[in-house]
């Protein structure tokens, strides 16, 4: 097994690199899984209790990103381990990606192109939705959330949200229920965390509340969305279209998604950008040599 030493910390650690979990049982039964003092690992796939038990030195977990969803709180906590992510890290990038995603689901971008490959001009010049001066609900107004309110004030769009609780910091419109939500806004964007607290909570009632002339899109967790009643909406028309980033069961894609063209999307690359991975990176290593120093984390999970 390779050891990869990261030169640009301070002071230098050992990284042993895992990508495939078909290989962790072989890892974790090898002699250098009892020296492992840290992990590094992302929201979606985490570190789960029996992994956890199997690092007895292990010391701190942190998660690259925003997510922690897939990390054994309680099994870390039960250790005194720590857990670090990376909030706000790539909230600019991701809410880029919502952009995009939404401009492309609202203009049929990809249909267009197709199109006018195909030899279609004229077939495509017709009367498209817009997004300029109609409303954009958002779903987790939290870093990634403000960024893509951000930019809808910049195309003239009325802003509400919906979250646990209203925001002090913002004069856009709260609400408390998200099928609220759904029936008032246009475009509705889903950046609120995953787990179980929010599985499927874009189900049939908030689909058929956005209405025939609304849209979605998620760049949060496939989980937050029902993939079945998403499909169904849209083939009904009780939905105009969606733009996904993430999908429920990724990255495996339902063909009944995948078959859809006016479901837009990309395979869960809203934090793939240079920027935002240099900005989640300095975030992983300020919490480690943090933790290391004998100092407090700059963005512990809370609890």
């Amino acid at each position: 097994m390779p050891e990869v030493s990261l030169t640009y910390y301070t002071p230098p650690y050992v990284a042993h690199y895992w990508p495939d979990p078909a290989d962790h049982a072989h890892h974790l039964a090898s002699p250098v899984a009892k020296r492992i003092r840290a992990v590094q690992t992302n929201g979606s796939f985490g570190i789960k209790r029996p992994y956890i038990e199997q690092l007895p030195a292990l010391e701190i977990i942190a998660v690259v990103g925003a997510g922690f969803e897939g990390v054994d709180l309680a099994a870390a906590r039960e250790r005194g381990i720590v857990v670090t992510y990376g909030i706000g890290a790539n909230a600019p990038w991701v809410a880029e990606q919502a952009w995009a995603l939404l401009l492309a689901t609202v203009r049929r971008v990809p249909q267009s192109d197709r199109g006018v490959r195909e030899g279609r001009w004229n077939e495509l010049r017709q009367i498209l939705p817009a997004v300029t001066g109609h409303k954009l609900g958002v779903f987790g107004l939290g870093h990634v959330g403000k960024e893509i309110a951000r930019r809808g004030s910049a195309f003239d769009m009325e802003v509400g949200y919906c979250n646990r609780k209203p925001r002090t910091d913002v004069e856009y419109r709260h609400f408390d229920r998200l099928t609220d939500l759904a029936a008032w806004c246009d475009v509705l964007v889903i950046t609120a965390p995953g787990g179980p607290a929010t599985r499927h909570a874009v189900n049939a009632e908030v689909l058929t509340a956005l209405g025939p002339d609304g849209y979605l899109v998620n760049v949060a967790r496939g989980s937050i969305v029902d993939s079945q009643a998403l499909v169904a909406a849209v083939r009904d028309g009780r939905i105009a279209g969606a733009g996904l980033d993430v999908i429920e069961g990724e990255p495996a894609v339902p063909p009944e998604i995948a078959a859809e063209e006016r479901i837009v999307l990309s395979p869960h690359i809203g934090g793939f950008a240079l920027g935002a991975v240099h900005a989640m990176m300095r975030g992983v290593r300020a919490n480690l040599d943090a933790h290391f120093a004998g100092k407090p984390v700059p963005t512990p999970v809370p609890h």
